[in-house]
């Protein structure tokens, strides 16, 4: 697991990593697996090139880990969203932390840089429809198991942030509390997570702003819940939710 603030750890994966890299360059060279005239003509190859040889290193250190991680788990309307992300061993950001200790400005910068860095991610919206049939726990979890379907490597470990989670696969887990403020992976996962429900949020407040989901992304809010009493229900709202303080069920 990449600790945050854990330099020293991150050093010595480093030096690891370099030295297995430049063993497999030479492999690489040695073999002919590739064309100099290629690399010269297409400098995109370059980058494509030392990305494989990256994740194959990883491949043969320690084996790769997958953090996951959720929002809008306790919202009134749209989905929940869940995101998983393999990062390379030697990952360091000074800002990335747990979502929900950010700004909304930082998030919007971190996005595109963990999908830059990440090796792999994936991300994945459970709706309503389905969070009222199997419950918000289990479409929760199945959000992160879609989420870890998405992405282009298969992990050797995941961690979740929480305490509650459903074996993937063949793979081991293990479930973290507060995970996203102690582990870069899952702080990484809560920030796609968060920043692509945002997103869908905000596309779907245009067709309903009397909700104003841009402001409230569907937490129960005073205004959101105002807004409930006044102009009833939509199709995004979570039916089997209490929507209203003061009744557990609409009649609708």
């Amino acid at each position: 697991m990449i600790r945050l603030l854990s330099n020293k750890s991150i050093l010595f994966e480093r030096n690891k990593k370099r030295c297995l890299v430049i063993e497999i360059i030479n492999c690489c060279f040695s073999c002919k697996l590739f064309s100099i005239s290629i690399l010269i003509w297409l400098p995109e190859g370059i980058v494509l090139f030392f990305k494989i040889l990256q994740m194959l290193a990883l491949q043969l250190l320690d084996g790769l880990e997958a953090g996951t991680d959720e929002a809008g788990r306790g919202c009134l309307a749209g989905p929940v969203t869940a995101a998983a992300v393999i990062l390379p061993k030697d990952f360091s950001n000074s800002i990335l932390n747990d979502s929900k200790q950010l700004s909304e400005k930082k998030r919007e910068l971190l996005r595109p840089l963990i999908e830059l860095d990440a090796l792999a991610f994936g991300v994945a919206h459970i709706f309503p429809v389905e969070i009222d049939k199997i419950n918000i726990l289990n479409a929760s979890i199945l959000g992160m198991h879609k989420a870890i379907d998405q992405m282009t490597i298969v992990p050797e470990h995941i961690i979740v942030d929480g305490n509650k989670f459903k074996p993937y696969k063949n793979i081991p887990h293990q479930t973290i509390i507060k995970g996203d403020g102690k582990y870069l992976n899952i702080a990484a996962a809560s920030i796609l997570a968060k920043t692509y429900r945002d997103a869908y949020m905000e596309k779907i407040h245009e067709e309903f702003p009397m909700y104003n989901w841009k402001q409230n992304k569907g937490y129960p809010t005073v205004e959101h819940r105002e807004a409930i009493r006044k102009y009833g229900t939509t199709k995004y709202h979570r039916m089997s939710f209490r929507l209203l303080p003061e009744q557990y069920s609409l009649d609708l």
